[in-house]
């Protein structure tokens, strides 16, 4: 049952893999620029839905 240090790599890689995704979590910048650009984007996927749900019914 000896695993030798495979669980302490383990733990590094997925500690490196929690710091990455926290990164790119945080958001910089002004929040209300921060907001607006992502309503824009939110806007525009769902315009994209929209015309694929038009198309689709053709």
């Amino acid at each position: 049952m000896a695993r030798g240090n495979q669980r302490d790599l383990a733990r590094a890689k997925n500690l490196k893999k929690q710091q990455e995704a926290g990164k790119a979590l945080k958001k910089e910048g002004d929040p209300t620029k921060r907001m607006e650009s992502d309503a824009e984007k939110m806007r525009a996927k769902q315009a994209a839905a929209d015309a694929r749900k038009a198309e689709a019914k053709k």
